[in-house]
């Protein structure tokens, strides 16, 4: 989940941890498992320390948004489905779609620049697209809308780039690992909706 972490050595105890339990929040996302919520606030909690050390600011704050996105996943998954039960898996509404896609392209901007001009960030542009998306990609899965996978799919993969250009290759293969796993929830997640869908 969102940006590639920090200069620290690949053995730094909250890198571990943290990659550990985003890793344990795809893998019970996948399976469609609300615990998967309360392992994201303790990743997002980990991550903001490890990306605010690398200086990737637009990172650093969006775990504190994922951890407010946490809450309200893990009630919405829990009670926000028909007659306050376990939500299905849908599709994401074509106006949802239109509207988080046109919002993660201003934020990129805006916040791409606020970073340039008046932080020390790394990377402001690429911080910003990763951390725009993936808010996207977050607030989509906290509705269970199948599409999350595919927005994580093109995170992950700038994640790697980002990764690589920062020398940080443990954390790249991480993110690769993530986008096989975003590659397999996908697929679970088809064949949720095929299974709950009216023939």
């Amino acid at each position: 989940r969102s940006t590639c972490a920090s200069e620290g050595g690949p053995l730094d105890p909250l890198q571990v941890t943290g990659a550990a339990l985003g890793a344990l929040f795809v893998v019970l996302a996948i399976r469609e498992i609300a615990w998967c919520w309360p392992v994201g606030i303790a990743n997002a909690l980990l991550f903001f320390v490890v990306y605010w050390q690398a200086r990737l600011y637009g990172a650093a704050v969006l775990q504190l948004v994922y951890l407010a996105m946490s809450v309200y996943g893990w009630y919405e998954w829990r009670r926000g489905g028909r007659g306050h039960g376990r939500l299905a898996v849908s599709r994401t509404p074509r106006a949802w779609g239109a509207g988080l896609a046109l919002a993660a392209v201003a934020a990129t901007v805006v916040f791409g620049l606020f970073l340039k001009h008046r932080t020390d960030a790394a990377l402001p542009f690429a911080d910003a697209a990763t951390t725009s998306a993936s808010l996207a990609a977050q607030w989509m899965a906290t509705r269970k809308w199948l599409e999350n996978w595919v927005v994580w799919m093109g995170v992950n993969v700038a994640n790697v780039a980002i990764c690589v250009s920062q020398d940080l290759l443990p954390m790249a293969a991480l993110y690769a690992f993530f986008l096989v796993l975003a590659f397999f929830g996908l697929r679970a997640w088809r064949r949720s909706l095929a299974t709950s869908s009216p023939a």
